[in-house]
């Protein structure tokens, strides 16, 4: 449901058409008080299990897109998580796959309590202040459509686990690198391949504008990667550790 008037009209066989106009108004409920309204999560199963699988999806076809045909947008890993969440709260019809140029249309289940951009928040999916959800902040840019890795972690998901064993396909992995420039960094568990299975379970991030790559990597790949900081174990001190989203809690949640 989105606010706003809608007009309703009511008739029966042999009666005068009556006529109204309700003004729709979203709830301020915030069950978790993690700043993301309860008319944003996703209730049902079946809307989360596609939202994960469509998100998933998406981020890893970017992989085996040609770098010429993947959106411009796309230059580091919140770039890449961020088209991914948007992509996946779309509605996926042919025309939506001729722009987004997937390699083929998978039967992954449609998410029914809303499709991007017709959202309770229009386009501006990502919380990017601290606090819990109030009215005002539908209008006082509390979210907007860019959100950095450390404004994607810190507001709009939660931590799960530091044991990668715990994560589900649309789970986010995060690091903290002090030594960087840009010190978050973020990658996308995709569980098993959805294009390319083989029995492994994957991972799928951007390197940054500076290499400007795509890379995807199974989880036992990952563990025994070169260089330990990146290695998402619970002895790594910049593995902060698996994240879920926000719109994925549910009620009975803490």
């Amino acid at each position: 449901m989105t606010p706003g008037k809608v007009a309703v009209e009511v008739r029966f066989p042999g009666a005068k058409p009556a006529a109204a106009e309700l003004e729709l108004a979203l709830s301020n409920a915030d069950t978790f008080e993690d700043g993301t309204p309860d008319f944003l999560r996703l209730d049902d199963d079946s809307d989360r299990r596609a939202f994960r699988r469509w998100f998933a999806y998406i981020a890893e076809s970017q992989y085996f897109q040609a770098p010429a045909n993947r959106p411009p947008e796309i230059n580091d890993c919140a770039a890449l998580i961020r088209y991914a969440y948007r992509e996946a709260l779309h509605s996926h019809d042919g025309a939506w796959a001729d722009v987004a140029r997937v390699p083929l249309m998978p039967a992954l289940g449609t998410i029914s309590k809303y499709q991007y951009p017709y959202t309770p928040l229009g386009a501006a999916l990502f919380r990017v202040t601290e606090g819990r959800f109030h009215a005002a902040d539908l209008s006082n840019g509390a979210f907007a459509q860019f959100a950095d890795a450390h404004t994607l972690r810190r507001y709009n998901t939660k931590f799960l686990s530091r044991d990668v064993s715990q994560a589900e396909p649309g789970d986010l992995l995060f690091y903290r690198q002090e030594d960087s420039d840009m010190p978050f960094h973020s990658m996308i568990y995709l569980g098993e391949s959805q294009l390319r299975p083989d029995g492994g379970l994957y991972v799928v991030y951007h390197t940054g504008p500076e290499q400007g790559e795509i890379r995807r990597w199974t989880i036992q790949e990952l563990l025994r990667y070169p260089q330990p900081e990146w290695r998402p174990v619970s002895s790594n001190p910049g593995f902060l550790g698996v994240f879920r989203w926000n719109i994925l809690r549910k009620a009975s949640q803490s």
